[in-house]
This record gives structure tokens, sequence and C-alpha cells, in this order.
């Protein structure tokens, strides 16, 4: 078997459809498989799969395990020699599938790939990132990235500066479509199942270079991503002004990962970094009369705090699901 697509749903119904239809007509040349894992979906994503596309291996989990655990349940039934973590609202186009497995059996320092995401508006999306650092972050809560997105300085986090039509080797990919040799998956003990969802692929491409791996960007493979249709799904969380995003949960894992990989200054840093910025804005807008603007910086204060308190300062991962 060459492929194994692995794909975790949560409450997916509505796009799981489409796009294993699209697979379906894919894979029809290919030794291929496709493994879901649903995360103890509310609406009828494991009776439409196992009904519709009983081609499909369906694991359906009781519990929400997240991105990360749930990736991990669904590669212990893969069979392939790569893996392709899929996201059920990424769609790879024509031919995508093939070329990435030609591409990675010519590069056997690949300890993962991925390639260019574009939105429903074709507009790219940020495909290829770089390691965050508190600088970053100071630069994306300032807008100065937003403003300056040519810039290797502000923008340096999301690669926007760079040519999209380039090949690279970067920091990581967002895992929304990515190729992973299925042995160093294993080697590396998949995903840190502590991060129930973002920062999951950053550590794992950290871990990845450690290990003598590279992370490469391939813009010859494309997939139309829409992003963030899960984390809407999510009863009474805050999602980002993006829409992609729960932002509990973003917080949480971002203490996570900086205490991991930066230590107990990392940690403090991004913490204090972001919830003096947004302090800031809640005093702003209070003296300058727009108390709806104040209350919504007050509310991101205090899901900061709550994030620093549940994760004892990055060093725990509250109890599952979040």
């Amino acid at each position: 078997m060459d492929l194994s697509i692995l794909i975790v749903t949560y409450n997916s119904e509505r796009l799981i459809g489409p796009l294993l239809d699209s697979l379906k007509t894919e894979l029809t040349a290919m030794s291929a498989e496709v493994v879901i894992v649903d995360n103890a979906s509310r609406d009828a994503t494991v009776e439409s799969v196992r009904t519709l596309h009983p081609w499909v291996t369906m694991i359906a989990s009781p519990d929400n395990l997240g991105f990360a655990a749930g990736n991990n349940l669904a590669a212990k039934s893969a069979t392939g020699r790569y893996l392709l973590l899929l996201n059920p609202d990424a769609i790879p186009a024509p031919g995508s599938l093939a070329r990435g497995i030609a591409l990675m059996d010519t590069h056997p320092d690949a300890g993962l790939a991925g390639g260019e995401l574009r939105g429903l508006d074709n507009s790219r999306q940020p495909s290829s990132r770089m390691f965050p650092t508190l600088l970053d972050e100071v630069f994306t809560l300032s807008g100065l990235a937003a403003r300056y997105p040519e810039s290797q300085l502000f923008a340096r986090l999301d690669r926007r500066w760079a040519d999209p039509e380039q090949a690279a080797s970067v920091d990581w990919i967002p895992g929304a479509f990515v190729f992973i040799p299925a042995k160093v998956f294993l080697q590396l003990n998949g995903f840190d199942q502590r991060f129930f969802m973002y920062y999951e692929e950053v550590d794992l491409c950290r871990r990845m270079q450690q290990a003598g791996y590279r992370i490469y960007y391939w813009p010859e493979l494309k997939a139309m991503h829409i992003g963030g249709e899960s984390a809407k799904t999510v009863i009474k969380a805050r999602v980002s002004k993006s829409g992609s995003q729960l932002e509990s949960w973003r917080m949480r894992s971002g203490l996570l990962y900086y205490r991991k990989h930066h230590g107990a200054g990392g940690a403090a840093g991004l913490h204090w970094i972001e919830w003096g910025w947004h302090k800031l804005r809640q005093l702003k807008a209070n003296l300058t009369g727009q108390a709806a603007r104040a209350a919504d910086f007050g509310e991101h204060c205090t899901q900061l705090t709550q994030a620093w308190q549940d994760t004892a300062h990055g060093t725990v991962s509250p109890p599952k699901p979040w």
C-alpha cells in the first residue's frame, strides 16, 4: 500500500461526503486507503460514511480525542508507506496525491511535506511557516506583520514575503494537507497528545528536524481548504475573529508549546505579551467610550488568565476533551 489518507472528523457530515467522492475518483488508479477517526460527532457523520462510503475504514471514538490523538489512532490502522493527513474541509486538486507520493519517493530526507492551500475564493492561504518566536508574537499582535507582509522581519512567521510558487525547505506546514512517511511518524511516536488542537504540527516538525529530517513545501501540490469549519460547531466556545480558531484552545496549546521548546521564560513571555497588549487595548477602549470593544478585550484577557491557570503555566495539558 502506497498511501493511507487519515481524516479526523468532528461534526463534518456536510463536508465529508463531497471530500470522499472526490477521493474515490482520485484513488481508482492508486494503491491507497482512507482511514477516518470520528471524534464523537453530534451529527450523522459516522452513519453517513458507513452508509454511503463503505470502502472507508471508519473508527468511531466515543470521546472527542482532539486532532493529535485522533490522527495517532488513525495511524494505528494505516498500512501505507506514506500517511496523508487531510482535514475534512480540504480537497486535494486532481493529481496532487499521486504527485505527492512521487515527490516523497525522490526525497528520502523528507519528514513532512505539504503544498499550497487555497480558499473557496481561490485566495492563497499561508501554507508554509517558520517556527514562532516571542518577537513574531509581538509583530502579529501589533499588526506590523499584516501591514508589512513583504517584510522578512515583520512577516517572517507566515513567509508571506516568499514566492509561493517556489518550492522550499521550511520550518513547519499546517496539518490540513501533509504527507509523512509512516516509518517517521512511528519513529517519533506520532503527535504529542498533550496538544488537543493547535501547535501539534509545529511540535512534530520541530522534533522531525531534531531527528535529522527536513520539512518541504511543494507548491505543485494544491488543495482547496475552507478552514475552521469544525471549530464553529463547538458549543459555547469563543472563535477568533478570522473564524478559524478556538481561542481558549489556541492559548492553551501555545503555552504548552512554548514551555516545551522555550522553557518557563518562553511560556511566561507568550502569556504576558498577549495579556498586556489586550489589557492596554481594553484601557484605551474604555477611555474612548467604546464599551463593547473594552468588554471584548477584557474577555480575551480573562481567557488568557484561565489558560495560564489551566495549563499550570504551560506544564500541564488540561483533562480532555477541552
